[in-house]
């Protein structure tokens, strides 16, 4: 069993918790992802590590409830405790095979959207940690669905904030943002994006058109978490992968995002993943779910 440790709500429909698992936590990198159980009978949840405590042995995760699992999980109180906690899973941030010197060299912007400013704090915080300064966008739709704002205060070099409704910093989406801070003269030759698929696919598009190399994190598509069930295929420069054994990072340029958001929605229904497994054959997945 993994015990939690502590649980907090970040805002309106957003918790943290952090959990017991020392052995997870020995190995957990940024990037990197976990599989949750809330008991014996419930669904493999996957989630982005959000930190890690390697001498306390603790992890901890962020998440929305969207369906029945994750519902559940945001009943759990500190004490209860998880049935499974499976990890680190999938690869770790390209950035961190990177050597420190060549990092400090670089400068690297991270765009964060709703849930995921979670895994984007887990690697400004090594970054951070390494002496490596990185400027981050953090974007939401309002004030009030920020997360982890003071957390993200301290690890980065510039913080800032774009707000759909102007109700905190630019006004405007993460595109709105970055192309400001250009005109403004900032410059990056790095960008890590992580959230929503439809904000991904529109900042991938603009750093293109400013020639800012870009990686995309495709935690979003993840279900099975192990490459069985075929719900996290992509295609990413015409090649078949899946987000969570061949990812779940990518060149954010060779995504096909259009593909990847049609496909998911396909995949919500019976009839759709029925589809899905007829055009795809073995490239689709084996969990025999579908």
């Amino acid at each position: 069993m993994f015990k939690i440790l502590k649980k907090e709500k970040l805002s309106a429909n957003i918790y943290s918790m952090t959990v017991e698992a020392p052995r997870v936590a020995a190995h957990a990198l940024p990037g990197q992802f976990l599989i949750v159980r809330v008991d014996e009978e419930g669904e493999r949840i996957p989630l982005t590590v959000c930190d890690d405590d390697k001498e306390k042995g603790t992890v901890t995760i962020v998440f929305q409830p969207v369906g029945a699992e994750t519902y559940r999980m945001s009943f759990l109180e500190e004490g209860d405790s998880f049935a499974d906690v499976v990890g680190p899973l999938g690869n770790p941030s390209n950035l961190v095979n990177v050597p420190i010197e060549e990092l400090k060299k670089k400068k690297i912007l991270f765009i964060a959207g709703g849930v995921g400013t979670a895994p984007v704090y887990h690697q400004l915080k090594w970054l951070h940690n390494h002496g490596i300064d990185a400027d981050c966008i953090q974007g939401a739709r309002s004030k009030d669905i920020l997360i982890l704002e003071d957390e993200m205060k301290a690890v980065t070099r510039n913080l800032y904030f774009a707000t759909d409704d102007g109700t905190y910093g630019i006004h405007g989406n993460v595109c709105v943002a970055l192309q400001q801070l250009w005109d403004e003269g900032k410059r990056y030759d790095h960008c890590v994006v992580i959230g929503p698929m439809i904000m991904m696919k529109f900042a991938c598009q603009l750093t293109q058109k400013l020639g800012i190399p870009t990686v995309v994190s495709m935690n979003t598509v993840m279900v099975d978490g192990t490459g069985m069930c075929g719900a996290c295929r992509l295609l990413v420069d015409g090649q078949v992968k899946f987000a969570c054994v061949d990812g779940p990072e990518f060149d954010g340029w060779k995504v096909d995002f259009d593909q990847a958001m049609q496909r998911s929605r396909m995949y919500k229904t019976e009839e759709g993943r029925l589809f899905l497994e007829a055009k795809e054959e073995k490239s689709h997945g084996g969990c025999g779910v579908c």
